[in-house]
């Protein structure tokens, strides 16, 4: 895949696929890890959210005695930040560049009557935020649409407090993909970009060595691809089962492209182009 960093912003396919989203993923929007490959999505996908909340260690307060402070870069539909001040009882500012995200998410907060999570309009490679402001920061499924990747990792380290915690969870690449192959699949490629937005991936490896080289000391760099695989079978499924719903949100031809884009994920899963994993990372004191 390539690594051009012109800049790029998901904004306008999220706030076209949200809805349709909810259906076709589930309501945490990301995959799910599996222990055995028979559970359901919903308890795959809170699998992968507690994977992650290890990895970020949210027990504790910061230094203050405050509750921790959470920064969810790519907040999705908040369902997420919901689940961490709900379970860990810290504080979450969830940021994405969709407004039909944000306007989502603040609606699932209320609902919930969650005063400790907001949700705002900013982009994670430029947040705006000041130094220090967060204990902890949440990047999770969101890094592959940044394409850069340097601006993503500078800014997760630069807006955590000394001794706070970076834990990513993506989309990665395994293996480079000669342009010869990217030729030659070019309709494959073109169908997951009509699926999934202009994603660029990068290596567990790659965002390890961007972590140590924003000063962050990597403590946890785990391969989840193979535990992540049945994800698209649920999905498939779902898309099944929501069928007339999801064209009527997005078009017969936006639910025949996410169905094919399945097939071809599994395909790069299998074969080692693709998969998934998660690092996590401290900011010494």
């Amino acid at each position: 895949m390539s690594h051009d960093t012109a800049a790029y912003d998901p904004a306008p396919h999220y706030d076209r696929i949200t809805a349709a989203w909810q259906l076709l993923l589930g309501d945490e929007l990301h995959y799910g890890l599996f222990a055995t490959g028979d559970e359901p999505l919903d308890v795959a996908t809170r699998a992968l959210t507690t994977r992650m909340m290890a990895g970020g260690r949210l027990a504790g307060s910061s230094p203050d005695g405050a509750p921790l402070r959470v920064l969810d870069v790519g907040c999705g539909s908040g369902a997420p930040a919901c689940d961490l001040a709900t379970e860990t009882g810290v504080e979450v500012v969830g940021i994405t560049t969709s407004a039909v995200g944000v306007d989502t998410a603040r609606a699932r907060a209320a609902a919930l009557g969650l005063a400790g999570v907001t949700f705002e309009q900013r982009d994670g490679t430029d947040n705006g935020f000041g130094d220090a402001e967060f204990d902890r920061v949440w990047v999770l499924e969101s890094s592959h649409l940044m394409r850069d990747k340097d601006a993503l990792v500078s800014e997760c380290a630069r807006v955590l407090r000394p001794g706070g915690r970076l834990v990513l969870c993506d989309l990665v690449r395994w293996r480079e993909i000669p342009f010869s192959e990217v030729r030659e699949r070019r309709v494959d490629f073109a169908v997951l970009r009509e699926a999934f937005g202009d994603a660029h991936f990068r290596s567990l490896d790659d965002y390890a060595a961007l972590a140590a080289a924003h000063g962050l000391v990597v403590d946890r760099s785990d391969d989840l691809t193979a535990a992540t695989l049945p994800t698209f079978d649920r999905w498939r499924a779902n898309a099944a089962t929501h069928r007339d719903e999801v064209v009527g949100l997005i078009g017969v031809e936006g639910h025949e492209a996410f169905v094919r884009s399945c097939d071809i994920l599994e395909a790069f899963w299998r074969d080692g182009t693709f998969g998934y994993g998660l690092i996590s990372a401290t900011k010494p004191s």
